[in-house]
């Protein structure tokens, strides 16, 4: 990650770091993690910080998913026109964290992955338009979404997880049916811009 980014809010108080990410509009953010004899202390959202850094992102629902090691849920993504910019972060464990750009053009299918962790601080912004799936690297990974807009049955897809290229490091996840029964990428026809 060549290009770092120190934000901070109009008092000068530092609120996340950016880390642009090979994907267009997909940011690692990095939070400061306040700890002290009870524990720590997280921001995980400042929709002033978001607006002033062009993330254009405004949460209508929130999930979270508790999940063993060796858990891999995804390639997810919900289609036009009910598609979705997520914030994710893991509030407990580890786990490596998996985007796959859908938008047609150059960047069409490229992926980007990395680690986030509970005590980091770690948050990981997606766009509309992009696949996202995470591998659980500890038991009972706590993993929070927020989404912006409300999650459409009719509109939820995914692409199969091994279709992309990318080495999860793993040849047998624990997945659902749902999951591995995803067609590959190469069968998906984007509607993405």
């Amino acid at each position: 990650m060549s290009c770092k980014v120190f934000a901070t809010l109009w008092d000068d108080t530092p609120v996340f770091e950016i880390f642009p990410t090979p994907i267009v509009g997909v940011n690692l953010l990095k939070s400061k993690v306040h700890i002290d004899d009870r524990g720590s202390f997280t921001k995980t959202f400042h929709a002033g910080f978001f607006a002033a850094n062009g993330m254009d992102f405004t949460p209508c629902e929130q999930f979270f998913s508790i999940s063993k090691k060796h858990v891999l849920r995804g390639l997810h993504f919900q289609l036009p026109p009910s598609a979705h910019a997520k914030l994710v972060f893991c509030a407990s464990g580890r786990i490596l964290d998996v985007v796959v750009d859908l938008r047609r053009g150059t960047n069409f299918a490229r992926v980007h992955s990395c680690e986030l962790g509970a005590t980091g601080g770690e948050l990981l912004f997606i766009p509309k338009g992009c696949a996202h799936g995470f591998l659980s690297l500890e038991e009972d990974s706590v993993v929070f979404y927020l989404t912006d807009s409300v999650h459409d049955p009719s509109r939820d897809a995914g692409i199969l997880w091994n279709s992309t290229g990318f080495d999860w490091g793993i040849s047998a996840p624990v997945l659902s049916s749902r999951d591995a029964g995803f067609p590959p990428l190469a069968e998906f026809s984007s509607p993405f811009a």
